[in-house]
């Protein structure tokens, strides 16, 4: 059988490991130590010198921290196959994360619940997400929707959110860190579309410090603030699992938890 392309391209899993070791700043001496194998082991299978075997494919991977996504990556550029599954959320083995998820979200109304997936399109979603869906462009609607992209957009929530500067950045902060922590190329896409929506900004100036930046939102007239929350499951096996974020919103202050409850 012909290879695929991607299988043509396919970089050495020593490569990979390297790209990986790399990117979390760790000497090889450091991740031997982490992995209790020498110096000169971590050096071979990077090389390509020496060829890891399926279980040291793992260890070093769960030391790197790598995303269950590409540690089925890294077993198949080893000559492995995956062992991770990756289900989609309709399906009947996920019943339990499906149900479980929108109890969750029905729990936390009338406050704001939503759920995300790795690229930060939003799968599942209480009734309290049409606090956020009111007054934006209908394109902004359009399945996938993008939770980041519907909140920065200029036709979204943007308009409506008082602290935007404030907002954007804290958001922009977070997404450059899951993109380096991922080197997934279509989370920096996003990530660069986002920051051209903040190129009329002006620069965020130190303030008194608070606990955290709030949503400032203006709807119907009323300004309300909201603080966010993010959730993940704690020991995925599956891809999908292990990359659904939970993001509930909570009210800063009374004026706001009364009001959300009157729109209830």
């Amino acid at each position: 059988m012909a290879a695929t392309i991607e299988e043509t391209f396919q970089r050495p899993v020593g490569e990979l490991l390297r790209g990986w070791r790399e990117r979390r700043r760790l000497s090889q001496l450091e991740l031997a130590n982490r992995v209790e194998v020498s110096t000169r082991h971590v050096s071979f299978v990077e090389t390509g010198r020496s060829k890891p075997s399926r279980e040291m494919v793992l260890r070093l991977a769960e030391h790197l921290d790598v995303p269950l996504r590409d540690r089925n990556q890294l077993l198949l550029a080893g000559g492995y196959a995956p062992i991770y599954t990756e289900s989609s959320l309709h399906s009947p083995a996920m019943l339990a994360i499906r149900t479980t998820l929108r109890r969750l979200l029905k729990a936390h109304e009338p406050y704001p619940a939503l759920v995300v997936d790795r690229w930060w399109n939003i799968v599942e979603a209480n009734a309290g997400i049409q606090l956020f869906t009111t007054d934006v462009d209908e394109k902004l609607l359009q399945a996938p929707v993008n939770a980041l992209r519907l909140t920065l957009h200029p036709d979204g929530l943007a308009r409506r959110i008082g602290n935007i500067a404030e907002v954007r950045a804290a958001a922009l902060a977070s997404l450059q860190r899951q993109v380096a922590s991922t080197a997934d190329p279509d989370l920096q896409d996003l990530y660069d579309e986002l920051r051209e929506y903040a190129a009329d900004d002006r620069p965020v100036k130190p303030t008194a410090p608070e606990v955290v930046v709030p949503f400032r939102l203006v709807h119907n007239g009323h300004e309300l603030s909201l603080l966010t929350m993010i959730a993940t499951f704690g020991t995925p096996l599956d891809v999908t699992v292990s990359e659904l974020m939970i993001e509930s919103f909570y009210p800063a202050d009374d004026q706001t938890a009364e009001y959300l409850r009157t729109l209830a």
